[in-house]
């Protein structure tokens, strides 16, 4: 098996998952940096030629997820890169294109509300780190296996929120927040020049006024 795998940190990706249960906007199409999210809302049209509403909603749920992601794909290309840019330079690579994408592909529904008509109406979610991991592409997996605390608090941080920050020379998986929330209270803290933790490691990057 290649060791070149491309695959979110699991335990980063717990806690990126955690944050977006915890709540999410679910209108129009936003970029949530604290939870690590772009999500949008999708509708379905309900096909009027079904035989009744169950039917129709066959159709109707993939039609408002498509439309959902459509809106996450176009969203994506706006966000800005640590290095200079936005991803949608960036995705003028076309290994990084095909990463996007299928990034985009695999956005997760975090909410779906059928209606009585038989449309539906579905926000789907695609986290920035795996737009990151789609810019970086395939990392090699340490022998070892993933080491390193799980979450990171970075504190006192002056730059803006952007894909692809880096830590000790390493771009790493990352929350931008305004207040450590209650589950990485506990976590070791460092200035923005410090250096630990690993690729593995989820950093929470506090932002100072």
């Amino acid at each position: 098996m290649d060791v070149q795998v491309h695959v979110m940190r699991a335990r980063s990706a717990a806690f990126i998952l955690l944050a977006v249960l915890a709540g999410t906007a679910h209108a129009g199409v936003a970029v949530d940096w604290a939870k690590g999210v772009v999500t949008a809302e999708g509708i379905g049209v309900a096909d009027r030629h079904a035989p009744n509403p169950t039917v129709a909603r066959g159709t109707s749920r993939r039609g408002a997820e498509d439309a959902a992601r459509a809106q996450i794909a176009a969203k994506l290309g706006e966000l800005p890169v640590a290095s200079g840019g936005t991803v949608a330079v960036k995705a003028k690579d076309p290994a990084v294109k095909a990463r996007l994408e299928h990034a985009v592909a695999a956005a997760i529904a975090i909410a779906a509300q059928p209606e009585t008509d038989g449309a539906w109406k579905v926000t789907m979610a695609v986290p920035i780190e795996a737009v990151r991991e789609a810019l970086d592409g395939p990392r090699v997996l340490p022998a070892a296996g993933d080491a390193g605390p799980a979450v990171v608090v970075v504190e006192g941080v002056t730059a803006k929120p952007a894909v692809g920050w880096t830590i000790g020379g390493k771009h790493v998986a990352a929350l931008w927040v305004t207040d450590v929330p209650a589950w990485a209270k506990d976590a070791p803290r460092i200035k923005s020049d410090g250096t630990a933790g690993t690729e593995s490691t989820l950093f929470v990057i506090v932002m100072h006024p």
